[in-house]
């Protein structure tokens, strides 16, 4: 308690001098410039991308918004082209998220927060071999007898449908452990309360922006209360495997291989980096959070828009019965691409609710944007608002309709490619993107196989107050056993 009162009473003072520093920081610019966003986040009721999505919708002739973050001037981008700039042809002067967390931090050290950008690129390289489409392969069968248990779960316990996302969540979180880190120890209530918003975690990441020394200082940690018990298991799995005469080609694996290749290398230079427990540790962190987390709000908005659109959830059944009886029940690597229009519906459940609500890049030197031709100067923030994106209708007509028709094949060029960024983009785009798309596809292939939907008509009226997400946990609707279906 007392760092948070500690981070409270130090973050005013600094407020106060860097408000009267910053106060006129765009207006000089010829900026629109508007009062700080975090701070409206912190006091107010609503998610970050709804604040952004706002700031977005109320300036339709602006290339940029100009604002601030703890009072670190934050620009909200809205040109594409800017866009692009900052997240592939600039990308050396835009490669920080802008949060540099405590060293002692050990499970932020990971590829999602690393602000360095020799040690991310470098974790980076190693990490990008689990995806191979040979491993995801084998991660298939692994995450389709996963689907399959969990449906059966769902079908002898009426109690779990009372709440869906709790259910859907226990799917995505055996999934991700099971395929990806090989383990099989409950992390459910772990993983939730790692990335449940709270104002504890919402004060922490404010430090972390308005001041990396400050937050450096108090020695804040975001995950710190998870790290004896999930390194603690990342240890042990680990020290098992390299017992084990069984050689299995997931994540553990490639831990143990890295560490008997000894420092971990950039193919470009000679910088090392040790690959030590702790910082293996950290990478399955992440990828076990983003896998049960993104997994779990990506299926749970994509059942409750079918719950809202009975047409589309008839015509999905007819598919996913079809592509079942083609294939005897089974749900391969090859057969997640056959579910055409349940990909469909997937990419624009993701549109209208995408999994990261806004993203950041911080200017690591001074630089200037293609369009408007607008200096940015070092230390300057740049918010990416997909979900304002994803519901601008110069983008997406009538974006608030759900309509899978937006990515059928012959339509899938119709708008720019950085005007959908369900997985980010860029060099810092989601490693798993791929291994996310197969979870979710056949758990609700699995689920949409044995139940339906009773038809509801879902209109959010507010999400909840995340920082980075799209989330509304408390949402509900009704599985029903089908009739007829094997």
């Amino acid at each position: 308690m007392w760092l948070i009162l500690s981070t409270i009473c130090i973050g005013l003072v600094l407020w106060f001098i860097l408000k009267e520093h910053n106060k006129d920081y765009w207006k000089k610019r010829n900026v629109v410039q508007l009062n700080d966003l975090y701070l409206k986040f912190m006091f107010g009721d609503r998610s970050f991308g709804e604040i952004f999505k706002e700031v977005y919708d109320n300036h339709p002739n602006e290339l940029h918004v100009g604002s601030f973050l703890m009072m670190k001037p934050a620009l909200v981008l809205r040109n594409i082209q800017n866009i692009q700039a900052v997240l592939t042809t600039d990308f050396e002067n835009f490669h920080s998220r802008g949060s540099d967390l405590n060293d002692n931090d050990l499970l932020g050290d990971n590829i999602l927060f690393i602000s360095d950008y020799q040690r991310w690129k470098t974790i980076r390289q190693k990490m990008t071999p689990i995806f191979t489409s040979s491993k995801l392969k084998s991660m298939t069968s692994v995450i389709e007898k996963c689907a399959w248990d969990f449906t059966e779960m769902v079908k002898q316990n009426k109690e779990l449908r009372d709440k869906p996302f709790s259910a859907i969540y226990t799917y995505t979180t055996a999934s991700i452990g099971a395929s990806v880190c090989g383990i099989d120890t409950p992390f459910l209530q772990m993983s939730w309360k790692a990335v449940e918003p709270s104002v504890k975690a919402n004060l922490k990441f404010a430090t972390a922006i308005l001041s990396k020394k400050l937050f450096k200082l108090l020695e804040l940690r975001i995950f710190g209360e998870h790290e004896d018990f999930f390194i603690g298991a990342m240890k042990r799995v680990i020290a098992a495997r390299k017992k084990s005469p069984q050689q299995i080609n997931d994540f553990i694996g490639l831990c143990v291989e890295l560490q008997k290749a000894g420092p971990m290398k950039d193919k470009s230079n000679d910088y090392e980096l040790e690959p030590t427990d702790e910082l293996l540790a950290a990478q399955a962190f992440f990828f076990f959070l983003a896998g049960a987390d993104t997994g779990a709000n990506t299926m749970h908005f994509t059942l409750l828009e079918l719950s809202s659109n009975p047409d589309v959830l008839q015509r999905l059944h007819e598919e996913i019965d079809r592509v079942f009886e083609e294939t005897n029940g089974r749900i391969t690597y090859e057969v997640v691409d056959k579910l055409v229009y349940l990909n469909m519906i997937i990419n624009e459940a993701m549109r209208k609710y995408p999994l990261i609500s806004s993203f950041q890049r911080e200017c690591a030197r001074d630089t200037v944007l293609p369009v408007g031709n607008l200096k940015v100067e070092k230390g300057v923030l740049m918010v990416i608002p997909v979900f304002a994106i994803h519901r601008d209708e110069k983008l997406f007509p009538n974006p608030e309709k759900f309509d899978p028709e937006r990515f059928a094949p012959e339509n899938a060029a119709n708008f720019p490619k950085f005007g959908y960024m369900p997985f980010g983009e860029g060099k810092r785009t989601c490693i798993g993107s791929r291994y996310a798309r197969i979870q979710v596809v056949t758990g609700l292939a699995f689920l949409l196989r044995s139940f339906t939907l009773k038809p509801q008509k879902y209109e959010p009226k507010r999400f909840e107050k995340s920082p980075f997400s799209t989330r509304d946990t408390e949402a509900k609707y009704e599985l029903v056993l089908r009739e007829n279906v094997m």
